[in-house]
């Protein structure tokens, strides 16, 4: 896994093969950060990475210039290789929890400028995310929400839906 721009930019980390998580590919990462640009200044916001897995995008967003990142992660194996990697770069500006996503949700009173999850395709309370970010007014009037899913999934009906985009197999659903 590599951090594709910013200042530490081409960092490569290796991901143990034992991980479950797979980090989103560079060229889907590459590509919906290059749509992010038009919406989104990094420089100074702060982003919510929501099941961060191996903490490929925490590590991007902390790369161009975020204020500060938290990152919310239930795999005890996954938290240890992201506070590993953060480690490495020396990086102050993050906060990693351990814990369940759904959980955070409903008790985090932070405003986020950018949040991005990537949530298990299989999961069942995927389609809910959306609804839950809203509800609990997690976002920034100006921010963005990008929900990574599988192709079997719509959500071009809701409410704050903005756009979609495809990369292989690879779906983002934006909204604000």
């Amino acid at each position: 896994m590599r951090i594709i721009t910013g200042k530490y930019k081409g960092r490569h980390f290796d991901v143990p093969r034992t991980f479950k998580a797979r980090p989103t590919t560079d060229m889907a990462k590459e590509n919906i950060f290059n749509v992010m640009n038009g919406h989104i200044d990094f420089e100074g916001t702060n982003a919510l990475d929501l099941f961060a897995g191996t903490g490929s995008i925490s590590l991007e967003l902390i790369s161009r210039g975020c204020n500060s990142v938290v990152s919310v992660e239930a795999d005890r194996d996954h938290v240890r290789f992201i506070k590993q990697c953060m480690e490495k770069i020396g990086e102050e500006n993050h906060l990693l929890i351990r814990g369940d996503v759904f959980r955070f949700l409903k008790s985090c009173h932070q405003h986020f400028d950018f949040i991005f999850a990537d949530p298990p395709y299989a999961l069942e309370q995927l389609p809910t995310l959306p609804d839950l970010i809203f509800t609990y007014g997690l976002l920034q009037p100006s921010g963005i929400f990008v929900l990574e899913h599988g192709k079997s999934l719509d959500f071009s009906q809701h409410p704050h839906f903005l756009e979609h985009r495809n990369y292989g197999s690879v779906n983002f659903s934006l909204f604000q």
